[in-house]
C-alpha cells in the first residue's frame, strides 16, 4: 500500500509534541512544529516547576517505535519500589510489581532536549520556538501564531495536530465550535519543588532505585532519584486550610512545618529557605473535553486530556496516545477515518486513568500510612505469586501492561470488591495467610471468569 506524504503542523514542542514529530519524521511526512517557549535546549523553562516523570511500559513501548528507549535509558533510573517513610519514623519498601520490574525516573526537562533533538536530526523537520498559536480557520486548515517580534505567522497544513499542554490554545479554539464538551477542574492541592542535593562525594543522600513517599493523610512530600544524584521532591499540599500553602507564607512557617512533618527530608536540605521562597506554588488540573477532532485538527496528549500526576501516567498517557494513532496510521492512508477512530478509542481510556489518579493520589497520602492497607497489599503479591493466570493487582495492570486504561478501571474495581470483602473479616489480621482466605478470593476469581 502506497502512502501520500502529507503536510503536518504541530503546535506544541513539549513531550508528546516532540516524539509526535518523529514518528511523522520517519514515515517521511513534512513536519513543522511551534512552541510557545524559548527552545528549552538553550534556556531551563522547567526551573523550579517540572515534577520529575516515572517513564513505564506504555511510554517504553511508544519511545522503542521510533528506536528512542536505548538513548531515554541512558538518562532515567529505575524504581523498584516505594521507599515510604512513615511518621514514625520507620522506612519500609513496597515494591511496585513482580522481582525486576520498575518505573523510571527521568528528568522533564532532559527528556523533552533528547526528544527535540531526535526531531531536529531529520531534514524534513522544522522547529519554531517563541511562536504562540493565538488562531486557527478549522475549514482551511491554517493556524495563526505570533512570533518573538510579535509578527503574524500563517501557516496552512494538510493536518494540524494540538499538543500544546493542559492549556492548549487549539482546544481553546476548538471551544467556540458547536457541540464541544470541555470541564475544567481543578484539585484541592498544589504542589512545590523542591531539591536534595547530591551528597559532598557525590553519593545519593537516600536510597536512589525507590520513589520516596511521606505519607501524612492530608498531604505528602514525594522525592524522585536523579542521574547527578540528586533527588527532585515536590510537596503535595492543599491551598487553603489548617496545614496549608496560604499558612505557610514565609520560609520560617514552612521550615517549622517540616521539622514537625518532614524532619528527616529537612535535614537533607540544606538550602530549604532560599528553596522555599524562590520556587513557586504550582495548580493542579484536570481536563475533560470532547470530540478531540474537527476536521482535519486533533488534538492529543494534555491537550485532550491533562490528569493529575498521582498515577505517574500523564506522559505515559501521551505516549500511547502517539502510539495508538500510528498503529492506525500504519494500516490506512484514510486519515480522517484515522483521527475519528483514535478519538474513539483512547477517550475512555483517557476518562478511567483521570479517575485512576485521583485514586491514587488518596491511596499515596493516606493509606501507605495504614497498616491494613499494607495489609491487604500482601495478601494481593501473595494471589498474584500464586494464581498470575487470575490475579493482576490494578498498578501492574496500569503500570506495567499495555491493556487498555478502562479495562484496568473495570476489573481494578471488581478486585478491590472481593478485597473489601476479604479486609472485612474481623480475623484478618491473624488469618491472612491461611488457606480458607486464600480460598475465598480464588473461588470469586474464577466465578468472574465464568461470567
Amino acid at each position: 500500500m502506497s502512502f501520500q506524504r502529507r503536510n503536518i503542523v504541530i503546535s506544541g514542542g513539549g513531550l508528546v509534541g516532540s516524539l509526535l514529530a518523529v514518528y511523522f519524521a520517519r514515515r517521511g511526512h513534512k513536519v513543522r512544529l511551534f512552541e510557545r517557549r524559548p527552545d528549552p535546549r538553550k534556556t531551563n523553562v522547567y526551573a523550579g516547576r517540572s515534577i520529575n516523570l516515572a517513564l513505564s511500559d506504555r511510554g517504553w513501548k511508544a519511545l522503542k517505535g521510533v528506536e528512542l528507549d536505548e538513548p531515554v535509558r541512558r538518562i532515567a533510573l529505575p524504581m523498584y519500589h516505594r521507599g515510604l517513610h512513615q511518621p514514625d519514623g520507620t522506612y519500609m519498601r513496597q515494591p511496585y510489581g513482580k522481582p525486576g520490574q520498575a518505573i523510571y525516573s527521568v528528568s522533564r526537562g532532559g527528556l523533552n532536549v533528547l526528544l527535540l533533538d531526535a526531531a531536529d536530526s531529520y531534514d524534513n523537520v522544522e522547529l519554531f520556538f517563541n511562536h504562540k498559536c493565538i488562531d486557527i480557520d478549522f475549514d482551511t486548515n491554517e493556524v495563526k501564531f505570533l512570533d518573538v517580534a510579535e509578527n503574524e505567522v500563517i501557516i496552512k497544513a494538510d493536518y494540524i495536530f494540538g499538543a500544546d499542554g493542559a492549556f492548549s490554545a487549539i482546544r481553546n479554539e476548538m471551544m467556540k465550535t458547536e457541540r464541544f464538551d470541555y470541564q475544567q477542574q481543578y484539585i484541592s492541592h498544589g504542589y512545590k519543588e523542591l531539591t536534595i542535593p547530591a551528597g559532598d562525594d557525590g553519593s545519593f543522600l537516600l536510597e536512589n532505585n525507590a520513589l520516596h513517599i511521606w505519607p501524612r493523610h492530608e498531604f505528602m512530600l514525594i522525592a524522585l532519584p536523579n542521574t547527578d544524584a540528586t533527588f527532585t521532591c515536590t510537596l503535595f499540599l492543599p491551598f487553603e486550610g489548617e496545614n496549608s500553602f496560604s499558612i505557610l507564607d514565609t520560609p520560617a512557617k514552612a521550615r517549622a512545618f517540616f521539622e514537625e512533618k518532614f524532619p528527616d527530608a529537612l535535614e537533607l536540605m540544606p538550602d530549604f529557605s532560599g528553596q522555599w521562597e524562590q520556587n513557586p506554588v504550582s495548580s493542579l488540573c484536570i481536563i475533560r473535553c470532547y470530540p478531540w477532532v474537527k476536521n482535519q485538527t486533533a488534538l492529543i496528549g494534555d491537550a485532550a486530556h491533562a490528569i493529575v500526576p498521582f498515577y505517574g501516567q500523564g506522559m505515559n498517557c501521551g505516549f500511547e496516545d502517539v502510539d495508538v494513532l500510528f498503529q492506525l496510521l500504519d494500516h490506512t492512508d484514510d486519515w480522517n477515518a484515522v483521527l475519528g477512530e483514535y478519538q474513539k478509542l483512547r477517550k475512555p481510556d483517557a476518562d478511567a486513568i483521570a479517575e485512576l489518579a485521583m485514586r491514587n493520589f488518596i491511596e499515596m497520602r493516606d493509606l501507605t500510612a495504614d497498616p491494613k492497607f499494607l495489609l491487604q497489599k500482601k495478601i494481593e503479591a501473595r494471589i498474584q505469586e500464586k494464581y498470575p493466570h487470575l490475579w493482576t493487582p490494578l498498578y501492574s495492570m496500569v503500570t506495567f501492561s499495555h491493556r487498555r486504561y478502562s479495562e484496568a478501571l473495570a476489573l481494578g474495581q471488581i478486585h478491590e470488591q472481593i478485597m473489601a470483602d476479604v479486609m472485612n473479616r474481623p480475623d484478618i489480621e491473624s488469618a491472612w495467610d491461611r488457606g480458607e482466605v486464600e480460598e475465598i478470593i480464588i473461588g470469586k476469581l474464577r466465578e468472574i471468569q465464568l461470567t
